[in-house]
């Protein structure tokens, strides 16, 4: 059986406005793979939320295509996304907001069984909230911390029980501590339960530090590079990309 979960063939990113098309990438040719984590570097306005928008079937890509490898692709049960804008949900709790992953199984007046209730307790557990979970539960989503907030977003995502989880800054608004552990905890489910873990970020240092690849996007609708770290320092690739040697700030 293969291990590739996302294939990509000449794939065109970008908008359509009207009758009016604007790329931002093309001819995107690439492969993740089950149970690795893959974080996404590169300028801003390169394309990278584009990206993960077009894989989690939210916009369709201009030209060529994409591939989910399973058997059934339903993009509820195939993908869950993690966005990075802040979120206030009044009134809403940890429960509610984790069971929002729940949905795509649940029946059509949206009730929860005891498999998702159970669902939704382990998916807290595995982010770090551990006994008594039922206080987490009840709680308010806007009485935590942003990088509680960002736990628990990741653990609605795990509620969704998808082969493949794609987030958009997910260390955004956090401090050096939470940015750490929040990376952590994606490679980790990434290697325990053999998921795809694909992360655009910003985070240089710790991408290079925790990735097993790195996906290196270019601006100007110049592509992108897919390899080790190392390999593509070897390569010059971050400097080609960045427009600068980022690793010696200095000049």
């Amino acid at each position: 059986m293969s291990s590739v979960s996302i294939s990509t063939n000449k794939l065109t990113i970008g908008y359509k406005v009207q009758s009016t098309e604007y790329s931002v990438q093309t001819d995107l040719d690439f492969s993740l793979h089950k149970g690795e984590m893959v974080c996404m570097l590169g300028p801003n306005g390169c394309g990278k939320s584009t990206l993960l928008r077009t894989l989690a079937g939210l916009q369709p890509p201009l030209e060529g295509e994409y591939r989910i490898q399973n058997t059934e692709y339903r993009p509820e049960k195939s993908v869950a996304l993690v966005l990075t804008e802040r979120l206030s949900m009044d009134n809403t709790t940890v429960h509610d907001v984790v069971a929002m992953g729940r949905y795509p199984y649940t029946s059509f007046l949206g009730g929860l069984t005891e498999e998702d209730e159970r669902i939704i307790t382990e998916s807290l557990q595995q982010v770090g909230f551990h006994s008594p979970v039922t206080c987490h539960l009840s709680s308010f989503f806007n009485a935590h911390s942003d990088g509680e907030k960002q736990r628990i977003l990741i653990a609605k995502a795990l509620a969704q029980q998808t082969p493949i989880i794609l987030l958009d800054e997910p260390t955004a608004h956090l401090d050096l501590p939470h940015r750490i552990l929040i990376l952590r905890l994606l490679r980790q489910l990434a290697h325990e339960q053999g998921k795809t873990v694909l992360i655009s970020t910003h985070e240089l240092d710790l991408a290079l530090a925790l990735s097993d690849r790195i996906l290196l996007m270019s601006p100007h609708a110049q592509g992108v590079q897919l390899d080790t770290a190392e390999n593509l320092k070897k390569a010059n690739a971050f400097t080609s990309a960045f427009g600068m040697d980022i690793f010696n700030p200095l000049g």
